[in-house]
C-alpha cells in the first residue's frame, strides 16, 4: 500500500472535524509537555501531526520553537489555513518520519499522537526509534501516544499495534526513563470510545 496516497486521501475526502482521532484541543499531551518543558523556548516536534490543534494550543502558550512533521501534505495545508500568518513561525516537514532527515539532537520534546501505533512491523519500530534518539538531545523528552491494550486494532483501514504502558516503554528500552504514563478514554467524533495510553520518557 502507498501510504502517502493512502493518508492524503484521508485528509482530501474528510473534514479534520471528521477523522477519529480528532481533538478540539489536545489538552494531555499540552499538559504534558508543559509539565517537562515549561520555558517556551524549548525546541518541539510534533510528529504525525496531520491537522492536529497542538500546534494552535503550544504558539498560544508562548512556545516558538515549532516543528510539525506528517507525511501527508493535504493534512499539513489544512492546519497551516487555520493558524494563518501565525503559521510562518513553525516548520513545517513533509515527510516518513522513517526516513525524515531531522537535526541532530535538534529537539527537546518529541511529541507523537496516534502514529507510532501504525507501526506493525518491528523493523520500522526499530527505525523510528532510530530517528528519536539522533534527533533529540540527551536530557529530552519523548512523548508517544498510542492506542491501549484494549483499544482498537484497526484505523482508518489499516491495522494498528496496541500497547500496555510497560510494552510500549519497551520498544524504546533502557535510554529512555519513563517518567509518566496515562490512559485517556478518547471520544470520536462519532461517539465510540477509544482507549489510548500516554507514555513519557526523559532520555539519559
Amino acid at each position: 500500500m502507498d501510504l502517502r496516497s493512502h493518508w492524503e486521501g484521508i485528509y482530501r475526502n474528510k473534514l479534520p472535524t471528521q477523522v477519529s482521532w480528532y481533538q478540539p484541543h489536545a489538552l494531555r499531551s499540552l499538559d504534558l509537555i508543559r509539565r517537562v518543558s515549561p520555558p517556551p523556548d524549548g525546541a518541539i516536534i510534533d510528529v504525525g501531526a496531520g491537522a492536529s490543534t497542538l500546534i494552535d494550543d503550544l504558539l498560544d502558550a508562548g512556545y516558538h520553537d515549532l516543528t510539525v512533521l506528517d507525511l501527508s501534505a493535504a493534512a499539513l495545508a489544512v492546519a497551516r489555513v487555520r493558524l494563518g500568518t501565525r503559521a510562518d513561525t513553525v516548520r513545517w516537514v513533509e515527510a516518513d518520519v522513517l526516513n525524515a532527515s531531522l537535526p541532530t539532537a535538534g529537539y527537546s520534546v518529541w511529541h507523537d499522537r496516534a502514529a507510532f501505533h501504525f507501526l506493525t512491523a518491528p523493523a520500522d519500530r526499530a527505525r523510528y526509534v532510530t530517528q528519536v534518539r539522533r534527533a533529540v538531545r540527551v536530557g529530552g523528552f519523548v512523548l508517544v501516544a498510542t492506542f491501549a491494550d484494549d483499544g482498537p486494532t484497526r484505523c482508518s483501514g489499516l491495522e494498528v499495534a496496541r500497547y500496555s504502558p510497560e510494552a510500549l516503554h519497551a520498544e524504546f528500552g533502557a535510554p529512555f526513563r519513563l517518567i509518566a504514563s496515562e490512559r485517556e478514554e478518547h471520544v470520536t467524533p462519532g461517539g465510540v470510545r477509544q482507549a489510548f495510553i500516554y507514555g513519557l520518557c526523559r532520555i539519559e
